[in-house]
């Protein structure tokens, strides 16, 4: 089996997570990702616990299969590395604000003429144009501004961030759905371009279901708590001993379970006969409910709703969901090695399965600030010496490594 960028390799200077989750996306794929820090301190994310033995588990998991070389990009002798790497790479990536690259030399316009062949992936904050591009930006800043924040949480409560940091995740995401169209289009016109992607942008790109609501009734949305404001019941509910999700996406499913909980006539009321009007009446419906399902222990809810077809989870932990049968079977959580040769770390599996490439059961390691230059230049050098030997007429033998020496 083979993965299918294995034949590409990625030049990363991105940190923290948008662009180091966009990187180990394309890794997790085939791609050779040679990670590039800054000299001394690395990515900020290798100071970021939980800490085993000095090493940071979070950039661990991050930062998996890819190779490390640090770089003072204000250095001439690290330039002159850098631009042969430059040479070789199919995709250079950053995080910076708009213009840090300019001014370093690297910018977009500058690189494209000297490497036509480079695709360049940008993630920031708030892109690279409109009146607040220089401005800097964390996940929480994004999801504030984004709207996600605005919907978060419970009513008349405090908003509150989503607990993953999906204002960097899924700017990660969208990049790499940008360099891979990039890279497919290369195939047709041999050249690269740039991808330009805003953790901004990215937020609102997922409010699929308040951008409707908002644009056609002229109010937003706010916050719900678990409940789905468009589709009902599709939310939490309350049992004898603890909470489990139940989610009926259509006037089927609802019919369904009414029968099953020895209502069957609710789903022929008019207060709950369509999915619009069981969302005019939640609340009605939600105590309805649950005066049944207080009846028996969630388990037994769990077992019926699952026998019988109905969409339905317990709330898990993170540790619960790391012992799930189902994510555990779909290899969802792999080991790592650890730097000191011990215990593995334990990280997210690679959730895209394919037919013609291996699923990942185990990860390589992250690795060491500036622990790969030594492999790094050696296969720039394999490189130039392929592209002199390519260069080299066919009637004209090439000389020992040697003799070009001399």
């Amino acid at each position: 089996m083979t993965a299918p960028l294995e034949d590409i390799t990625i030049l990363d200077l991105t940190h923290v997570l948008a662009g180091p989750y966009c990187s180990m996306i394309l890794s997790d794929l085939g791609a050779k990702v040679i990670k590039v820090e800054q000299p001394g301190t690395g990515d900020d994310t290798r100071h970021f616990p939980p800490f085993r033995d000095g090493h940071s588990a979070y950039f661990a998991t991050i930062n998996r299969n890819k190779q490390s070389i640090a770089l003072n990009l204000k250095d001439d002798a690290d330039r002159a590395v850098f631009e042969r790497l430059l040479d070789q790479v199919d995709v250079v990536m950053e995080n910076f604000r708009p213009g840090v690259m300019e001014r370093l030399g690297y910018g977009w316009d500058s690189l494209s003429q000297k490497y036509p062949h480079l695709i360049y992936g940008a993630v920031s904050g708030f892109g690279h144009t409109g009146p607040d591009a220089l401005r800097p930006a964390y996940d929480m800043v994004v999801q504030a501004r984004g709207g996600v924040m605005s919907i978060t949480g419970e009513k008349n409560r405090e908003p509150v961030r989503v607990g993953a940091s999906v204002g960097d995740i899924v700017a990660g995401m969208f990049l790499g759905h940008g360099l891979l169209a990039a890279l497919y289009q290369r195939l047709r016109t041999g050249r690269g371009q740039k991808v330009d992607v805003a953790m901004l942008d990215s937020q609102l790109a997922i409010l699929e279901h308040a951008v409707a609501i908002t644009s056609e009734t002229g109010v937003a949305p706010g916050p719900s708590g678990a409940r789905h404001p468009s589709i009902a019941p599709f939310e939490a509910f309350h049992t004898a001993d603890g909470l489990l999700v139940i989610a009926c996406g259509n006037n089927a499913l609802f019919a369904k379970f009414c029968k099953l909980i020895g209502k069957p006539k609710w789903a022929t009321w008019p207060e709950f006969e369509t999915n619009l009007a069981r969302c005019e009446n939640v609340m009605l419906l939600r105590r309805k409910i649950e005066a049944v399902t207080l009846a028996h222990p969630r388990a037994h809810w769990i077992k019926q709703f699952t026998d019988a077809g109905i969409p339905c989870a317990p709330i898990q932990t993170v540790a619960e969901a790391m012992q799930d049968p189902q994510i555990l079977a779909r290899n969802m959580v792999v080991d790592m090695p650890a730097p000191d040769g011990k215990k593995p770390f334990m990280a997210a599996g690679n959730p895209i399965k394919m037919t013609d490439m291996e699923d990942m059961v185990s990860t390589g390691p992250a690795p060491l600030l500036d622990g790969d230059r030594a492999q790094i230049l050696a296969w720039l050098d394999q490189q130039d010496d392929a592209a002199r030997r390519e260069a080299q007429p066919d009637n004209v033998p090439t000389a020992p490594a040697a003799s070009r020496t001399a």
